[in-house]
Order: C-alpha cells, then structure tokens, then sequence
C-alpha cells in the first residue's frame, strides 16, 4: 500500500486511489492469521468504503473498461461471513479453487451440447477422474515405461540370447 498508492495519487482522482486504498485495506485484513470480532468489523467496513469509492468508476468518462472489475472481487463480499464461518483462510489464495472450477465445472462444460450439460459435465469429470486413476495404477506397474516397439525389441533380445 505504501508503493501503489502514492505512486497514482496525483495522476487519478482522489476517489480512485480511496477505492483502491479501501481494497488493499481488505486484502491486508483478510491475510491476517487471526481474525478477531474487530478485525472482521474491520473488514466489513472496508468493503462497504470500496464498494461506495469504486462508483467512481462508473460516474467517471473511463474508456478503458466498460465495466470496473477487480479479480474476485464478487467474492469479496462474501468473506466476512466465511471467515465467521470457518476462520481465518490465513493467506489462502483463491487462485487455487478458481483453478479446480475451471477443471471440473467450465472445461467439462465447454465439452458438453449444453443441452441439459449437468448430466454430460459429470459424466465427463467421472471419465477424466477414471483415466486419471488408470494412469497412475499403469505407472506403478511401470507400463507407462519405454514403448511398444522397445518393449518388443527387448523381447526379442530375450529369446535370442
């Protein structure tokens, strides 16, 4: 916080480098490995001064963006409820499960007819985990080794000798 925002602050409107302030203000808190009563207060009053800043954004002649999105930032408003649920994510980063649901939800979706593509995602996700499972039962017997044709040679090397 101390290198990003006094590197815009002149360069952008005031309500800018508030709204960005107020979201470093957010993540800063949410890293933290223990989270009190105040500290989610203090969260909460964070997202509610980004979401009243970030209006900026839309009032503003800002050509770049149609719309104003921070990664996760929907997420967001969800965290003081799920830190109050399950603790502290002590820095978890929600990269990790944006990679799962890309896996198991988006690919099998784009996979899919998209007609009634539940059905075909979770057939796809139950084949994909079933070849995963081969491969790793064919490594452990070393059959994932060399190739069909050095399997061969090395066979016949055997009966020649």
């Amino acid at each position: 916080m101390q290198v990003y925002l006094p590197a815009i602050e002149g360069y952008v409107p005031s309500e800018i480098v508030r709204t960005f302030h107020s979201f470093l203000e957010f993540c800063y808190l949410v890293r933290r490995h223990v989270i009190t009563e105040q500290t989610l207060k203090d969260i909460e009053d964070a997202l509610a001064c980004f979401h009243h800043y970030q209006e900026i954004f839309k009032s503003s002649k800002i050509t770049v963006v149609e719309t104003f999105s921070l990664p996760r930032q929907h997420a967001a408003k969800h965290y003081p409820e799920l830190i109050h649920l399950f603790g502290a994510p002590n820095g978890l980063c929600s990269l990790i499960t944006e990679c799962k649901h890309i896996k198991a939800v988006k690919e099998p979706y784009r996979r899919s007819n998209r007609y009634n593509a539940i059905g075909q995602m979770l057939l796809t996700n139950q084949r994909l985990d079933k070849l995963a499972s081969c491969c790793v039962d064919f490594a452990n017997r070393g059959m994932l080794e060399g190739t069909c044709l050095s399997a061969m040679l090395q066979s016949l090397q055997c009966l020649g000798k």
